[in-house]
């Protein structure tokens, strides 16, 4: 156990139940339940509510903008419980209402739908309507990031064709550079862990740690990249996408045009992420690539010997 996980989880409780007692929610569920404990992020929650303590090097200006966003867009995100972070151990920690994540055993059940709406409805928020100004939406940095790593861990047989996919995207998909276009409001890291549903029924996107300004295609590369690397079925591809469009989502045309203009760049950098990602861990551990790590390395492959789109 960390040092930080009992002080988060006494705030956690402290927080649910502040002296004098106002609220019984949570009551008997003793020291709470531990959702993630890893270096960049560690979640707690006891009864209706989650205390994360995000990671050592979280900007506190801009996480009160990103929290203060959430709390404006209460239909689109989860809005937190409030928009200043409070320092626990060296850490920001956030205090948000509980949400039933998805249900990762029921693939049929997966709310590519509602993810695609809440993504759109993100996308139209004019970040000039915003009380301040937004930081940069930080996808681009976490892909260099994970390429760094991959640097980092020392050589391995698969790197080679990473590497290379990695050289041969534009700048700006590097964090090297701002990002093409007009910037809107973006998630920043969008997959199906990062939607919960509140006890109205309805959907909310969470984690707002890389929230901010950039091209609105990064938040459909995941599921993108997913698609072509076949590891996501294309009916529920068409799924994610027709709905994004049906919601008037900017990021790709509206009019049936080719979507890969808008989403190859980012699709392949999310590629080039999470096959990074999996040789590092799978160095870490000293254990072979399973298939999908090895799907990916794949397709780094096969990007690296076409030139990226834009």
């Amino acid at each position: 156990m960390t040092p930080l996980l009992p002080a988060l989880t006494a705030k956690a409780r402290h927080t649910a139940h502040p002296p004098p007692a106002t609220c019984t929610c949570g009551q008997g569920e003793g020291n709470g339940t531990v959702l993630a404990d890893r270096p960049d992020a560690t979640v707690v929650r006891h009864g209706d509510l989650v205390a994360k303590a995000h990671a050592p090097e979280t900007d506190p200006a801009a996480l009160a903008t990103r929290l203060t966003v959430a709390a404006r867009l209460p239909g689109t995100l989860l809005p937190p419980l409030h928009t200043t972070p409070t320092p626990l151990h060296g850490r920001l920690v956030t205090f948000w209402p509980h949400g039933t994540p998805v249900d990762r055993d029921d693939p049929d059940a997966a709310p590519w739908e509602a993810a695609a709406t809440l993504l759109a409805r993100l996308h139209h928020t004019d970040p000039a309507s915003l009380p301040h100004p937004l930081p940069t939406m930080r996808g681009p940095a976490k892909a260099a990031r994970a390429v760094a790593r991959l640097h980092a861990a020392g050589p391995h047989p698969a790197a080679p064709p990473v590497l290379r996919a990695w050289r041969a995207l534009p700048p700006w998909a590097r964090a090297e550079a701002p990002a093409p276009g007009p910037p809107r409001l973006c998630h920043g890291d969008l997959h199906l862990g990062q939607l919960v549903r509140t006890p109205d029924g309805t959907w909310r996107l969470i984690d707002v740690d890389d929230l901010g300004a950039g091209d609105p295609a990064w938040d459909l590369a995941r599921p993108a990249a997913w698609y072509a690397c076949g590891l996501l079925a294309p009916e529920e591809w068409t799924r994610f996408l027709d709905a994004y469009r049906t919601a008037g989502g900017p990021a790709v045309p509206a009019d049936g045009a080719d979507p890969w203009q808008d989403l190859d760049v980012p699709a392949r950098a999310l590629t080039v992420q999470t096959a990074a990602l999996a040789i590092t861990k799978a160095a870490a551990a000293d254990r072979p690539l399973d298939e999908v790590e090895q799907a990916l390395i794949d397709a780094c492959d096969r990007m690296s010997r076409t030139t990226a789109r834009g």
